[in-house]
This record gives structure tokens, C-alpha cells and sequence, in this order.
């Protein structure tokens, strides 16, 4: 534990809003009692992991050598953090990025909280979150004040609760989208956070946005809820809604979400989303973990009872002035350009600038600016690039950044005269790799790395892949080199094995005595 502690909780309180501030005091409080057994070890399991707070592998303080199981010596001996989690194990946190939204001042915050916490480097997951690991229990109320000081927070990371609601990081500024689904999805996110209505799950929510259709920038058909951007003209005014869905998932078991209404209008995002927890706390599977999801509700009762029960909830719910405010300031996520359009011409461009060009720049509805993506292999990030990435934000963009689901990060509203100079700065910082969107851009799940069910090192493959396939991507045929890899250490699927071309997930078999790791294979 760090003994700075106690001093930031002083130096950032008055940047903190009141409930966030008294979140992180009670958890800190729950931290103490805990520690004092004088709260049961899954209730504390549960209440830290609403606050994002994650076990990783080893945690139960062994650890293999190859010839016999080693038992790690802890300062807090038998104490445990939740069952079989021994309370000095390193740990992990995730941290909300609501449609992976960010600015450089969070940027710089989590690159000093990586460098004096974690080890050096921060993780951007397949929902638009980040994590960083090897993090210990008692330094979490202090990087948790730190992080709300920076406006992001940790709470209902984890947990049976509504995860980190996402959302196409090219919304607003896509060629082909019927509108920006950003508001939408910051709105549902503010909303359901903390919602009285949507604590009492048997597990997980998650949420998705996009704004089309035609490309599957959002994942929307694989989520517990999704929702994608349509329009349609109602006595003779063109009104916003959403193709609605509800029961998407992959897992151990993946289920296609059903379609809930072909146009639910915006202002009944809220309201019925709010109704659709309530169900799901009602009628959901409680006991069996396994499941427990809203794609098994939907299996049991059919979409059409579901549907039913929804609209009779969402008929008694009392109003809420909320399910529409946020409809008055749509713009309130909007990004604008930091520098006039211009567009690229002239110059001599430097080596590797083709190469990354073809691959890392979409070019903007608004002409003359273009979307480039940071390609970050395994979805790691140093805390010097990070601060590194900052400094090009300021310099080139109106200082924010948006993450993605394939574990990237993009700077939107660039100048196309300035892609040159901007790829020089990212090569500086090591941040300039082509192939984004194309077979060497592998996305993975930690794996054995520092997940307790990983079965297999789906890091070490991911790696392993992106360096041969590197090697040979100059080469390749068109169809292939825009094949998509996606790799799981287990059937659980967060590295999202099944919506890829070529997808891996982890098995083990049992030979000559010994349990061995495996790879599985799912081709189209």
C-alpha cells in the first residue's frame, strides 16, 4: 500500500462530487470492517466488485513452479478478500469509459496511476474500458478519488450490474450513420448508473449503440441490450429512434439478440431500458450463475411474453423528468475541430506513412478531417505514451480520445494536412503500427496472463500471431488481409471469439498424466 494515500484523499475531495465522494468513503469504511472480519467475505466479494475491483490469477497466494505448488508468503497470512482470495494478492481495476470517451487530463491520470500502482502499463479491454493490474485492495479508495477527481470512475465496472455501456467510436463524424448515438449512449449510461431499478441482477448487463446498421462498428446483435440509430418520418416530421434489441450474448453458450421494436423512439430509450432491468430483476435466473443473463430470460419466456412484460412495467413506472432532459442538449457530447481543414497534398511522405494511411485513417463525413487509430497490440499502453498521446491531442485535436471495442484508441476531427506531422509524433512515441482493422490487428482477452479462468495464454498466441502475420501482411491477398482474429484464453468469450473470421478459444486436455492447454477453432 502506498503511504501517500492519506494525502490525496485531502488533495482532490473538492473535485469530487458529493455521491461519488461518499461511495468511495463507505467502500473504504467496508475495507476496514472487512479487514476486522467484521464483514462476510462474499458480501465484501460482491460489494467490491460493483466498485470494479477485480481478483486475478494467483490470488488464492499459490503459484505452480512446474515441480510443486508453491504457497506465496502475504503480510495478512489467511485474510481473504472474497472466497479463496487472499487479501495482499494483486488485483485487478477496470475503469469506465462510457462510449470510450476520454480527454487528455484522464489520460495523464491514468498514466500516473499506472506508473505508481500498477506496472507501468494500462489495458484497454473489448468493451471500451481500461484496467490496470496488479493493483492491491487497500491502495483502491485513493486511485478511485484520483480517478473522480479526472471525471471516470470504477463503480458497477464489475459486478452484477449494468456494465460500461459502448458505442462506435467513429459515431458522429461515420459516413453512413442515420445520426450520432453518442448522447444516446452517455445518457443511458448516466442513468442507469447506480438506478435503484438495476441492482438487484443475477449477473451482467451490457449495452451497445450504433449508429447504422450496415457495419458492425457497435456489436449491437450481441449484446443484452442493443440499439442501433434509425430514422423514420412521422406526419411529415423526420423523428430519431432505435432498432431495438434485447437478449445478445456470447459466453460459454452465444445467443443472436432478438428484435424488441423495429423503432423504439428516443424518448422511450430510458424509460423502457429502466423496464427491461426491472424485468430482468424480477424474472431472471438467480441461483445458477451460468444462467443468468438476459438471453436465457429471453429463451425461457419467448421475446413476445418478454416484450409484454416490459411494456406493463414500463406502463406503471412513475415519470421521470430525466428519460427525456437529456433530448434538450444533444450536442453535449459533441467534438469540434481544433485545427481548419485542409487537405493533404504535396509533400513527401516519410516511410510506413502509405502503409498506415491505407489502414489507420477513415476519412470523416466532414470533409477535410479524418478519424486515425492508435493500433495498441494486446490493447496495452505505457503510462509515457499515454502522457505522449496527450500531448498529440492538445496539439492536433480538441484534446479527446475515444477507445474501442478491438482494443484500440482513435483521434478524431484530425486535419488531413496534418496526418503527416501527426504520424511522425506517434512514431515517436511508438504508437504509429499499421494494419488497424486488418488481420494483424488481434483482439484478446488477458488470458492466463492474470485471469483466473483462463485456461490457455491467449496473450502469447495473440503475439505470437500479430508478429508472424506481420512479417507476411505486405504480401497478402486482399481477402485475407482484412480477415478478422479474435482470441479467448477460455469458452467465456471475452476476447469475442465468435463474432471473428478466424476466432480461438482456450480448452485443456488431459495427457499422460498432465492437464495441457489447448486451442479451439471457430472459422467463419
Amino acid at each position: 500500500m502506498k503511504k501517500s494515500n492519506a494525502r490525496w484523499r485531502e488533495q482532490v475531495v473538492d473535485a469530487i462530487s458529493d455521491g461519488l465522494r461518499d461511495e468511495i468513503d463507505q467502500f473504504e469504511t467496508e475495507i476496514e470492517l472487512r479487514r476486522q472480519g467484521k464483514i462476510d467475505e462474499k458480501v465484501f466479494a460482491e460489494t467490491r466488485l460493483r466498485r470494479g475491483v477485480y481478483g486475478q490469477r494467483y490470488d488464492n497466494g499459490q503459484r505452480h513452479d512446474g515441480v510443486k505448488t508453491q504457497t506465496l508468503s502475504y503480510p495478512s497470512g489467511d485474510l481473504v478478500k472474497g472466497p479463496g482470495t487472499v487479501w495482499d494478492a494483486p488485483g485487478m481495476l477496470r475503469i469506465k469509459i462510457p462510449f470510450g470517451g476520454m480527454n487528455t487530463r484522464q489520460l495523464e491520470v491514468l498514466a500516473e496511476l499506472a506508473e505508481e500502482y500498477s506496472e507501468g502499463i494500462a489495458h484497454v479491454t473489448t468493451r471500451q474500458d481500461f484496467q490496470l493490474h496488479f493493483i492491491h485492495l487497500e491502495d483502491t479508495p485513493t486511485i478511485m478519488r484520483r480517478l473522480g477527481a479526472a471525471g471516470i470512475t470504477t463503480r458497477e465496472a464489475c459486478g452484477n450490474s449494468v456494465r460500461n455501456v459502448t458505442a462506435c467510436p467513429i459515431a458522429g463524424v461515420c459516413q453512413g450513420e442515420a445520426f450520432d448515438v453518442t448522447p444516446y449512449a452517455h445518457a443511458l449510461s448516466q442513468f442507469l448508473l447506480g438506478h435503484p431499478d438495476a441492482q438487484d441482477f443475477g449477473r451482467k448487463v451490457k449495452i451497445a449503440f450504433s449508429g447504422c446498421r450496415e457495419e458492425a462498428c457497435g456489436l449491437t446483435n450481441m449484446h443484452d441490450i442493443g440499439a442501433i440509430a434509425v430514422t423514420r418520418v412521422i406526419d411529415g416530421e423526420e423523428k430519431r429512434g432505435f432498432e431495438f434489441y434485447v437478449g445478445g450474448g456470447l459466453g460459454a453458450v452465444p445467443f443472436q439478440a432478438k428484435l424488441f421494436d423495429e423503432f423504439l423512439p428516443e424518448e422511450e430509450l430510458l424509460p423502457i431500458s429502466q423496464a427491461i432491468a426491472i424485468v430482468f430483476a424480477k424474472y431472471g435466473e438467480k441461483r445458477n450463475r451460468a444462467r443468468a443473463r438476459i438471453k436465457f430470460l429471453v429463451k425461457k419466456l419467448g421475446i413476445d411474453e418478454l416484450r409484454k412484460r416490459v411494456l406493463e412495467e414500463r406502463a406503471g413506472l412513475t415519470p421521470d423528468p430525466a428519460w427525456t432532459a437529456y433530448l434538450n442538449d444533444l450536442h453535449i457530447t459533441d467534438e469540434t475541430p481544433f485545427r481548419f481543414a485542409h487537405f493533404l497534398n504535396g509533400p513527401t511522405t516519410p516511410e510506413g506513412f502509405d502503409g498506415w494511411q491505407e489502414t489507420n485513417v477513415y476519412y470523416q463525413r466532414q470533409g477535410g478531417y479524418v478519424t486515425v487509430t492508435i493500433a495498441l497490440p494486446l490493447g496495452d499502453i505505457t503510462a509515457d505514451q499515454l502522457r505522449g498521446l496527450a500531448d498529440l491531442a492538445r496539439k492536433y485535436v480538441n484534446e479527446t480520445i475515444r477507445t474501442t471495442v478491438e482494443q484500440n484508441m482513435v483521434l478524431r476531427w484530425v486535419s488531413e494536412a496534418d496526418l503527416i506531422d501527426l504520424y511522425n509524433g506517434l512514431k515517436d512515441i511508438e504508437l504509429a503500427e499499421a494494419g488497424a482493422g486488418t488481420i494483424v490487428d488481434i483482439t484478446s482477452c488477458p488470458g492466463t496472463d492474470t485471469c483466473k479462468l483462463g485456461i490457455a495464454s491467449s496473450r502469447g498466441l495473440s503475439g505470437e500471431m500479430r508478429i508472424r502475420l506481420a512479417e507476411k501482411s505486405m504480401r497478402m491477398d486482399e481477402a485475407i488481409k482484412h480477415l478478422r482474429i479474435k482470441v479467448s484464453g477460455c469458452f467465456n468469450s471475452c476476447g469475442q471469439h465468435h463474432v471473428a473470421d478466424l476466432g480461438f478459444y482456450g480448452v485443456s486436455r488431459h495427457i499422460g498424466g498432465y492437464t495441457v492447454p489447448h486451442f479451439q477453432v471457430i472459422l467463419g
